[in-house]
């Protein structure tokens, strides 16, 4: 396969685990995450602190990035950074022959960006505009949630004014937290003795288009900011008729702050709308 297509069916998986992951409909902040989660016991209560605890406090997370993604029988492998600043911005940098930038993804509050530097296009569209995202009741900060290894309420437990009220399960060896609204459930797997989040899972059930599920594993953890944490992250998205594999591994991490946190695009570059992207990205 010639690089630049390589590039672009990169772009295109990155594409879909954004249209899989996120979902704003106002501007306004959500349940903070994890201080006002609640639980329903005592005991409950004990391990949700604890995984509070375990939240890593820094302002600016960066790091040396290494990003595959696989559909059936393809794979692919690109180096890269991660650059993060809480409530703020994520943001993945793709590389070609480990020099050349060939694409990013930002997740900002109000939107999200994807550029395609090989192809010289780009995306920029609000979270409300894509459906299946106004569907999970997932956004930013959900998103963030998932990067930092931490629990988040989704957003529609704030538009129905619903309490925001999981379950826990003490029961297994790891400790199951849970929440459950409509269509729509979310599973936490963390470790009992010390809050560590081992494993995220949300699922959307839809009778008749097909159940879609992100799962997000976390693994090799490391000292960071006096707190454990994951240095590779496994993310399966299952969609009615298509299963991707994301990897995240990271090396080299820090606290980076001399950064923009915005990226402007050129005028040179073409816009395109998701619909067109990720129907390119389906076909493959």
């Amino acid at each position: 396969m010639k690089a630049k297509n390589i590039i672009h069916w990169t772009l295109m998986g990155a594409i879909a685990l954004t249209l899989g992951s996120c979902h704003v409909t106002k501007k306004e902040k959500t349940v903070e995450h994890p201080k006002k989660i609640v639980a329903t016991t005592v005991d409950g209560k004990t391990l949700l602190n604890r995984v509070s605890e375990n939240a890593v406090t820094a302002k600016f997370i960066t790091s040396k990035l290494k990003f595959s993604v696989k559909v059936g029988d393809q794979n692919l492998t690109l180096t890269g950074n991660l650059k993060m600043k809480r409530d703020d911005v994520i943001r993945m940098q793709l590389m070609a022959f480990g020099f050349v930038e060939a694409g990013r993804v930002e997740f900002t509050k109000d939107y999200v960006l994807i550029i395609d530097r090989i192809n010289k296009q780009y995306m920029r569209v609000p979270y409300q505009r894509l459906d299946f995202l106004r569907n999970t009741g997932l956004d930013f900060e959900a998103i963030q949630a998932l990067f930092w290894d931490e629990l988040f309420m989704p957003k529609a437990t704030m538009e129905t004014q619903t309490a925001g009220t999981m379950s826990t399960n003490l029961d297994e060896a790891d400790a199951i937290i849970s929440y459950d609204r409509d269509n729509m459930s979310y599973r936490w797997m963390a470790d009992k003795e010390d809050g560590r989040i081992k494993m995220a899972n949300i699922l959307y059930k839809n009778r008749f288009r097909g159940n879609s599920q992100l799962n997000w594993d976390y693994e090799d953890f490391k000292q960071f900011d006096n707190k454990l944490f994951p240095t590779t992250m496994l993310a399966t998205l299952t969609l009615p008729k298509k299963t991707i594999n994301f990897g995240i591994v990271l090396s080299y991490l820090d606290k980076e702050t001399n950064w923009e946190t915005r990226t402007n695009v050129s005028d040179k570059y073409r816009e395109v709308n998701a619909e067109e992207m990720l129907r390119r990205f389906m076909a493959l």
